[in-house]
């Protein structure tokens, strides 16, 4: 079932990201360094819709592994 921009802007928040700005029907977010661009459609594409899940997996990753190479750091001292 396809997924709305609304939804996929949700989904964002809740994960972290915050709302920095929106021109149109694009709302731009950003967690760091990182930006995402999603439009505020009805329907998102598909090829549209898995390349933000993908991102949005990838930003909540990125904590773990930063994690993980700390702590090696300190087994190593």
């Amino acid at each position: 079932m396809p997924v709305s921009g609304k939804q996929m802007l949700d989904k964002f928040i809740d994960a972290g990201w915050e709302f920095l700005r929106q021109r149109g029907s694009h709302v731009v977010i950003g967690k760091g360094i990182r930006r995402a661009v999603i439009p505020m459609h009805k329907e998102l594409g598909r090829g549209l819709e898995l390349e933000l899940l993908k991102t949005l997996r990838n930003s909540k990753n990125e904590g773990v592994l930063h994690l993980r190479s700390v702590s090696t750091r300190e087994s190593k001292e």
